[in-house]
């Protein structure tokens, strides 16, 4: 039997990530369009759905949620506080464990930074619940569109690499999303813009 969830939790928290995603003083897109950034929560949430709708034995709720929530204490005025109050401490803390830390390698090369930033995001996720691992596997599915082309060629192969390190580190918390990662690393360019 797939694992259930709530709409009206959804729904909740899609307003919550709606309303911190684009607001008066702020007004997220997409990186590069003019979409709002709610569709790749949204995206995200779908990914999530896709594989509760064929696996049993998940928090559909708490994964939902982190879905549609991930980026808010990232990329928006709200804090780990907020959400404690909000949404409790299980979503609160699958957000936080989702965040980039940006103090950590702060004085290194950006490459290196970013390298240091995930695995100590990775380490955080594996305390968590594995719905939540659900949502950062779900994550790089959806990010792992054709890159950007002023993306250089080291920067794709960095990207995928990244991408294997996360599968590699959570691919037991969901047959489907492992199979959807591997596909999308697999699909993705080796070091050539698109």
């Amino acid at each position: 039997m797939p694992s259930a969830w709530s709409q009206d939790t959804y729904i909740r928290a899609y307003r919550f990530a709606a309303e911190a995603h684009w607001n008066e003083t702020l007004r997220q897109c997409v990186p590069g369009t003019d979409l709002p950034y709610l569709m790749h929560v949204s995206f995200v949430a779908m990914e999530v759905i896709a594989a509760l709708s064929v696996e049993s034995g998940h928090d559909g709720d708490v994964a939902i949620q982190c879905a549609l929530l991930h980026d808010t204490i990232e990329d928006t005025a709200i804090s780990h506080g907020d959400l404690l109050a909000e949404f409790g401490p299980v979503i609160a803390d699958g957000v936080l464990a989702l965040t980039k830390d940006s103090a950590i390698g702060r004085d290194l090369p950006k490459a290196e930074r970013k390298t240091r930033q995930m695995e100590d995001s990775l380490r955080r996720i594996i305390r968590q619940p594995k719905a939540v691992w659900m949502v950062k596997m779900a994550d790089r599915i959806t990010n792992l569109q054709p890159p950007p082309g002023h993306w250089s060629s080291e920067k794709i192969v960095r990207y995928r690499d990244e991408a294997t390190g996360i599968l590699s580190a959570l691919r037991e918390c969901s047959p489907y999303l492992e199979k959807r990662l591997a596909e999308k690393i697999d699909a993705y360019p080796i070091g050539t813009t698109a």
